[in-house]
């Protein structure tokens, strides 16, 4: 085999990054929306001097899932996370994604690997199944493998590179562990039914069996969104956590 030319240092990660980088984003924007139903041309001055006075408000939409009036609003982020987790994210088509291009700039070596307490052990059948925690032994293999063909993987990336080859050619021999980042845009509604599907809670009334990785995202996501709007998010909980 031949040896391995020098690479940029590899950098493993058990993390994501999320950022929120902007937001337009009020329990007030709900009522505004809401209200124009039943009385028509309205102030947003007036409806923030309501706003508190309109928590029942917000319950009753989200109970009887009125859901266009929460869609009157805008969260911007920022995510850092392996590639496999932006394909999760993908999934779900009610936002808008802008990811770095493999194509147009060379993919820095940095790669997932799972921390010590990340479960490794699938248990059951497909679809009743849970996740328990790995043995030592697993973990160091897994630990071990990854850090082993990230290497060489990137190594054979920077071989083709200096030989001349397309960016967008090279990058197929790179692992879905590779981090990207990209910037998702969004609604409250949209926002709350991702994370009733990407985070795993005993009080939501359909719980939800995320993988870790994308829930690691959506907790931080989540954390952003709820001072924003502190009504939404609590009626949201209150209605099991059903996106209206």
């Amino acid at each position: 085999m031949p040896e391995l030319p020098d690479v940029p240092e590899i950098e493993f990660r058990s993390d994501v990054t999320v950022e929120l980088v902007k937001a337009s984003a009020r329990d007030e924007d709900v009522v505004f929306a809401a209200r124009v139903s039943t009385k028509g041309e309205q102030s947003l001055s007036d409806v923030a001097s309501e706003a508190e006075r309109s928590a029942g408000l917000i319950r009753y939409l989200m109970r009887d899932r009125h859901g266009s009036p929460f869609e009157h609003n805008s969260l911007t982020f920022f995510v850092q996370a392996p590639i496999f987790v932006f394909r999760e994210f993908q999934r779900h088509r009610i936002a808008s994604y802008n990811e770095e291009s493999g194509r147009y700039r060379q993919l820095r070596p940095v790669f997932y690997v799972p921390a010590r307490e990340r479960a490794l052990q699938q248990i059951g059948k497909a679809g009743h199944y849970t996740f328990e925690p790995g043995t030592d032994e697993q973990h160091e293999l897994v630990t071990s493998e990854m850090r082993r063909v990230y290497t060489e993987a990137y190594a054979s990336y920077q071989r083709m590179l200096d030989a001349g080859v397309a960016r967008e050619v090279a990058r197929a021999v790179l692992p879905v562990a590779t981090y990207s980042s990209m910037y998702v845009t969004l609604n409250a509604r949209s926002l709350m039914n991702f994370l009733s599907l990407r985070t795993h809670r005993a009080d939501a009334a359909f719980p939800s069996h995320p993988q870790r990785e994308i829930e690691m995202c959506a907790e931080q996501m989540e954390a952003f969104w709820r001072p924003l709007m502190p009504l939404t998010a609590a009626a949201f909980d209150a209605a099991g956590r059903v996106a209206p």
